[in-house]
């Protein structure tokens, strides 16, 4: 079955950066896209930013300027660059991913376990 593992969350003050990992592992025939949402206590969870190809990728516009996401297609790994980090991007970060198991079925959505990020003001 497909695992997605994340890694890289913690604490860090504002201002600061973090870098996101996560990787797809299992049977995959093939990775549509991946993306990371995030969700704040009492919030609903949101997209943060979604990649299919190096040049087609969505951003929230909140994150727009400060963080980039990238794709290691070879390692089947999502990144996420997060720059000028401010408390309200305070959250949960779960990892996503639009998978193909084989090559007549459709894709289907994957999640991980979500790694906490904590900035301090």
């Amino acid at each position: 079955q497909v695992q997605l593992v994340e890694s890289g969350g913690g604490l860090v003050q504002a201002g600061g950066s973090l870098r996101l990992s996560c990787a797809a592992s299992g049977t995959i025939f093939s990775i549509n896209a991946m993306g990371w949402y995030r969700q704040a206590p009492g919030k609903q969870r949101e997209l943060v930013a979604r990649i299919i190809t190096d040049s087609v990728t969505n951003y929230a516009d909140s994150v727009k300027g400060r963080f980039t996401i990238s794709r290691d297609y070879a390692k089947n790994t999502v990144y996420l660059q997060m720059d000028s980090l401010k408390s309200e991007d305070t959250a949960v970060y779960f990892c996503y991913a639009e998978i193909k198991i084989r090559a007549w079925r459709t894709a289907s959505s994957y999640w991980g376990q979500g790694t906490q990020v904590t900035v301090s003001s």
